[in-house]
């Protein structure tokens, strides 16, 4: 009983082991997995990051009305959801253009705010997906 007592005083000179988190950031791991970011432009929409999704964060649904600047698309359009995602890399892993049509970036997603408006948009992009 005494050595506790006499630690927890001595405790109460030390400096804290702890960060000083608001004022000092907490830095970053460099192999941090964050937000998948997307380049529409060197995708081949070859789906296959689709697939490799383990919670299905990521649908290609077809567009109602695909522009002509749109051929290579195959009129499918890019949906990813970063509340579902779990940032495994699954997908960057299976992209056969990686670093140029999905990579991942060291962003953090937005904190959600409650709303049904998230859910309901892509519960109707699930459901478009499953009727293709």
């Amino acid at each position: 009983m005494f050595t506790s007592l006499f630690k927890a005083f001595t405790n109460l000179f030390k400096k804290p082991q702890t960060l000083d988190y608001p004022v000092t950031p907490i830095p970053k791991d460099k192999e941090y997995r964050g937000l998948i970011e997307y380049g529409e432009e060197s995708c081949i929409y070859c789906l296959k990051c689709e697939k490799a999704c383990p919670p299905g964060a990521i649908l290609f649904v077809k567009t109602d009305n695909p522009s002509q600047n749109e051929k290579n698309k195959k009129g499918q359009e890019y949906n990813y959801n970063p509340y579902l995602c779990i940032y495994c890399g699954e997908c960057v892993r299976a992209c056969p253009k990686p670093q140029e049509a999905l990579w991942q970036s060291n962003k953090k997603p937005d904190i959600a705010v409650k709303s049904d408006d998230v859910n309901t948009k892509w519960f109707e992009l699930e459901k478009r997906h499953k009727e293709q």
